[in-house]
C-alpha cells in the first residue's frame, strides 16, 4: 500500500508500501551534467501558500536525463524565505511529503511549525516531484478508481479475483494512454536528479532536506548520488531500502494488522464512551462482524466492506484521528448512521493523481513480480496472519502487474559520505517498520536514530512531543544529533506521539469549529 504520509499535528508526510528488491541493485546513474534555467520567482495561487507570503515558480528538466536536450517538463516549486538576517541564513530546506506521488507544494510553509524559531533561517522549498499536482505535465489515469461500494477486497471467488484483476490492467492501460512518455521517467533516480536540478537553480552549493516516508527513500538515493550536496538531513518514518518494493508490501500487512489491534485495544480501553467492547478482542471482532455485513449491502449505498477498511486504515496509520473513526464506528453499531463514514471516507470525484504517480514509481523503480500464482499464494499466505490490510494493498498496487513502462534496477544505497542525518520512527508504525530505521541508521555511520517507543504514528515528529521535537530545534539550530550508542539500536528513546483523550478531543473539536482558520498541521489532507 502506499506508504503513506499524512499531515498531523504538525505535518505529517507520505508513504510506501515496502518489499523486497526482486533485481540486483544497480550501481548509481552517473550525476546529472544537466543545469537548469535558474527560477523565475512570482506569485502563489494556493491560498494558504499566498498568506505565508510565498513565492512560486517552475524548474524546468529533461523528462530523460540521459537526453539533456530533448524534452523537457515543468517542477512546480515554492519558496518561503529565511526570517533572519542574511548572514545568519542557513540555506534551503526541500521538503518531500512521500507517497511516492504526494503533493509537497504546500510544504514551503512548514518552517512554522518549527520550534522555538529554529526554522527562521532556512528558506522552506516546496515542490511537486514529476507528474504531481501542479508539474507539469501531471498523471492522472482514472479519476473515479476509488468510488464508492467496490468490489469485495478478499477474492473469496474466481469472479472477484477476476474482477480486480481487469480494473488493474485497465487502470494500467489508461495511464500508458494518458502519458505513454512519462511513465518511462518516474523512477527514485529521476526525482533524486530532480532534486539536484533544484538546487542548482537555486543557486545554492548544499542543500538541507527533510523527508517523510517514500521521502526518506528519496533522500537516500539522492545522499548515495549527490552525498556532498547534503547539508543537514532529517528522515521521518524511514524505509528500508534493501525492500523497494514488492516484498514490503507484504511486510507492511504484517505491521498494519499490529497497529490496528493497538487502535482497538484503545477503543476498549474508553468502552465507557463508545461501548464497543472492552476488550481489544471484543472491539476486533466486531469491526469483522461489521465488515462482513456490508458485503453486498453497503451503508448509504456507499460504504461497503473496502470502503469500510479503507476508513479503519486511517486509525493504522497515525493516532490523530482515533477519536473521529471510533465515533463514526460506534455511529453506525448504535445508529446505523453512515454519515461520519462517508465524511470519513471522502469523495467522489476522486483526484487520482497521487496514486497514479504512486504506481508509476512503485512499479519502476524494480521488476513487480508478473506471476499471478506468486501473487496469489504470497497475499493468501499473508492474509491468514494478517487480514486487515492484506487484499486490500494487494489489489492497490496490482496495476504494476501490467504497467506498460519498463522497470529499472533499485541503486545500492551507500551512505558513508553523508555527513549528517537525524533519523526519527517509532517503533510500531505500519507504513515503514522501525526495522528499516535501524537498517538505514546502519548504512549511514554519520547518522543518529530517535525512536518513539511503542507508538504507531507514521512519520509524525513535530507532533509536540518535547523529547522528540527539541532535539529536531537543536539539529537545525545548531547541527548537534543525539549522542551515537554503540550496536543496531536507538540513539534516543522519546515517548510517541500521544493518543488523543475522547473527552478532550471532542472539546478541542467544538473549540476549533468557533474558529476563523485550522492550523495547517490539522487541516491538511492526508495522503494515502
Amino acid at each position: 500500500m502506499v506508504v503513506a504520509a499524512t499531515v498531523s499535528s504538525a505535518l505529517v508526510a507520505g508513504v510506501v508500501s515496502i518489499p523486497a528488491a526482486t533485481a540486483v541493485p544497480a550501481s548509481p546513474p552517473a550525476p546529472a551534467g544537466y543545469t537548469p534555467p535558474p527560477v523565475q520567482w512570482g506569485a502563489c495561487t494556493i491560498p494558504r501558500l499566498v498568506n505565508a507570503g510565498a513565492q512560486c515558480g517552475f524548474v524546468t528538466v529533461p523528462l530523460d536525463y540521459s537526453r539533456p536536450n530533448g524534452t523537457k517538463i515543468q517542477l512546480a516549486v515554492s519558496r518561503v524565505k529565511h526570517k533572519t538576517p542574511d548572514a545568519q541564513a542557513q540555506g534551503p530546506m526541500l521538503v518531500n511529503p512521500g507517497g511516492p506521488g504526494g503533493s509537497g507544494l504546500i510544504y514551503a510553509i512548514f518552517g512554522d511549525f518549527v520550534p522555538a524559531g529554529a526554522g527562521d533561517s532556512y528558506d522552506w522549498i516546496g515542490f511537486d516531484p514529476r507528474g504531481v499536482g501542479a508539474s507539469k505535465p501531471a498523471l492522472s489515469c482514472i479519476p473515479d478508481v476509488a468510488g464508492y461500494n467496490r468490489p469485495y477486497y478478499v477474492p473469496i471467488t474466481p469472479k472477484i479475483e477476476q474482477t480486480w484483476i481487469k480494473r488493474s490492467k485497465a487502470y494500467a492501460k489508461a495511464c500508458d494512454a494518458n502519458q505513454h512518455a512519462l511513465l518511462g521517467h518516474l523512477k527514485t533516480t529521476d526525482s533524486a536528479q530532480d532534486m539536484e536540478s533544484i538546487r542548482k537553480a537555486l543557486g545554492a552549493p548544499q542543500i538541507n532536506y527533510y523527508g517523510f516516508s517514500y521521502g526518506t527513500y528519496l533522500g537516500q538515493v539522492y545522499g548515495t548520488l549527490y552525498p556532498s550536496h547534503l547539508r543537514r538531513v532529517i528522515f521521518d518514518g524511514v524505509v528500508d531500502a534493501r525492500r523497494v518494493w514488492y516484498q514490503a508490501n507484504l511486510d507492511q500487512d504484517v505491521a498494519f494488522n499490529k497497529s490496528i489491534k493497538v487502535f482497538f485495544a484503545y477503543v476498549a480501553a474508553h468502552d465507557s464512551t463508545w461501548h464497543l467492547g472492552k476488550t481489544e478482542a471484543v472491539v476486533e471482532r466486531r469491526y469483522y462482524s461489521e465488515l462482513h455485513k456490508l458485503i453486498g449491502h453497503p451503508a448509504d449505498g456507499k460504504i461497503g466492506p473496502d470502503e469500510w477498511n479503507d476508513i479503519f486504515t486511517q486509525a493504522g496509520y497515525y493516532v490523530y484521528g482515533w477519536v473521529d473513526v471510533a465515533d463514526a464506528f460506534a455511529a453506525w453499531v448504535h445508529d446505523r448512521n453512515a454519515a461520519p463514514l462517508v465524511e470519513l471516507y471522502g469523495g467522489p470525484p476522486f483526484d487520482d493523481n497521487g496514486y497514479a504517480v504512486y504506481l508509476g514509481v512503485q512499479c519502476t523503480d524494480t521488476q513487480w513480480p508478473t506471476n499471478a500464482n506468486k501473487v496469489r499464494i504470497d497475499n493468501w499466505r499473508t492474509y491468514a496472519q494478517a487480514p486487515f490490510l492484506t487484499w486490500g494493498n494487494a489489489w492497490f498496487n496490482a496495476p504494476c502487474a501490467y504497467w506498460a513502462a519498463k522497470a529499472g534496477r533499485p541503486v545500492k544505497i551507500d551512505g558513508r559520505k553523508v555527513k549528517s542525518l537525524l533519523l526519527i520512527n517509532e517503533t510500531l508504525d505500519a507504513a515503514t517498520p522501525y526495522s528499516g530505521a535501524i537498517q538505514t541508521r546502519k548504512i549511514f555511520p554519520h547518522s543518529a536514530l530517535i525512536e518513539g517507543v511503542g507508538g504507531t504514528t507514521h512519520a509524525g515528529s513535530l507532533s509536540g512531543v518535547a523529547c522528540t521535537d527539541d532535539r529536531i530545534v537543536a539539529y537545525l539550530q545548531t547541527g548537534a544529533l543525539p549522542t551515537r550508542k554503540p550496536g543496531n539500536r536507538s540513539d534516543l528513546q522519546c515517548d510517541p506521539v500521544p493518543a488523543p483523550e475522547p473527552a478532550a478531543a471532542a472539546a478541542k473539536a467544538t473549540a476549533k469549529s468557533t474558529k476563523a482558520t485550522t492550523p495547517l498541521r490539522t487541516s491538511l489532507p492526508m495522503y494515502h
